[in-house]
Order: structure tokens, then C-alpha cells, then sequence
């Protein structure tokens, strides 16, 4: 039978497991052609809106910036774009 310093380990290693999947899996940004796709932004979540208004290499973020009486208020900027390059 394991003792309570394993068990204790053991439960540790799990739940650190478990809170890098949950942050890794929200930190993905969504990808949208246009603006008009983007439903209802939630408070802190990013959007990145693919419509060729801004500059070569970049690529605008549509963010959920600030909560007002009439919902979440949205915040854009230009950011450099990752990932792969599509032609």
C-alpha cells in the first residue's frame, strides 16, 4: 500500500496535469474570415479576424476587453501572425 507522501505526489501530479490541459486548450486563438462571424465574444477571449485589413505578416484580434450594461465591450489591433502561412 502506497504511503501518504506517494498518494500525496500522486494527486499533485494529476490536478497540474489536469490545469496545464484546461489553460492550453483556451489559449488557442479562433480564426475567422470576417468580422460578422464572430458570435458572442466572451470577457478576455481572442479572435483573430483573417479580412486583409491590416498589413502584410499580420493579422487583426478582435478581443472581449471590458463588460458594460449592454454586454462585452470589443477591442481590435493588428498582431503578427503565426503559424503556417496560407497562399
Amino acid at each position: 500500500m502506497p504511503g501518504p507522501l506517494a498518494m500525496l505526489l500522486r494527486r499533485t501530479a494529476c490536478l497540474s496535469l489536469l490545469i496545464s490541459v484546461a489553460l492550453a486548450t483556451t489559449a488557442h486563438a479562433v480564426t475567422v474570415g470576417r468580422e460578422q462571424d464572430i458570435g458572442d465574444l466572451k470577457l478576455g477571449q481572442r479572435v483573430q479576424v483573417d479580412d486583409g485589413t491590416c498589413p502584410a505578416g499580420q493579422v487583426k484580434e478582435v478581443r472581449g476587453a471590458k463588460m458594460t450594461d449592454k454586454g462585452v465591450s470589443r477591442t481590435s489591433a493588428c498582431v503578427p501572425r503565426y503559424g503556417p502561412k496560407s497562399k
